[in-house]
């Protein structure tokens, strides 16, 4: 799924400016789907060009119009044949992942500051999804319900992962495999 479908998904729920969606992409989809102002704005721009998204122009004191995009019945009709994929892809991309696989390559230092960096930001989501759950599981649909579970499972997961398994790039310490910055 793209950044476009997904944004006919977010405004499936009601008008929204590029502002709001980006606001959203950070929020509720943070942790499973990154999008910037880059590819959101771009993404809105081709919609509204296929006439998938109507676009309002909202006036606004002293500052340039906002846009405010609706999904149309065309954009609806796309956004149900998208959902219709038996098996939507679920690709990880992880700078952390590359890092660690050369961690042979850096300091012990450097390894547990990466680790250290990740633990932190992983116990963030935990916190964040342990808010969520307390303010506003209520007002979710079941997707969003399920997908914060998901999102909890996994961060509880790496988190221990983390934890647990560390001194596994300590053994590469003594390892031969360690280069030199020359090659």
């Amino acid at each position: 799924m793209d950044v476009k479908t997904v944004c006919l998904g977010m405004l499936s729920d009601g008008e929204a400016s590029g502002y709001d969606l980006k606001k959203e992409f950070e929020s509720s989809f943070g942790h499973f789907f990154a999008a910037g102002y880059g590819s959101i704005y771009p993404a809105l721009s081709a919609l509204a060009d296929d006439g998938l998204v109507a676009c309002e122009h909202v006036p606004q004191e002293g500052k340039p119009d906002r846009k405010v995009y609706s999904i149309t019945a065309k954009g609806r009709e796309h956004l149900l044949g998208a959902l219709e994929d038996p098996a939507p892809s679920h690709r990880i991309r992880s700078e952390f992942l590359a890092t660690m696989c050369f961690s042979h390559l850096m300091t012990p230092e450097q390894i547990e500051t990466v680790l250290d960096s990740r633990v932190a930001e992983t116990a963030e989501y935990i916190e964040l999804f342990r808010e969520l759950e307390t303010c506003c599981i209520q007002d979710m649909h079941p997707g969003e319900r399920f997908v914060l579970g998901f999102g909890k499972a996994v961060a509880n997961a790496v988190f221990e992962y983390l934890e647990t398994h560390r001194h596994l790039l300590h053994e590469a310490d003594t390892a031969p495999a360690r280069r030199s910055a020359g090659g």
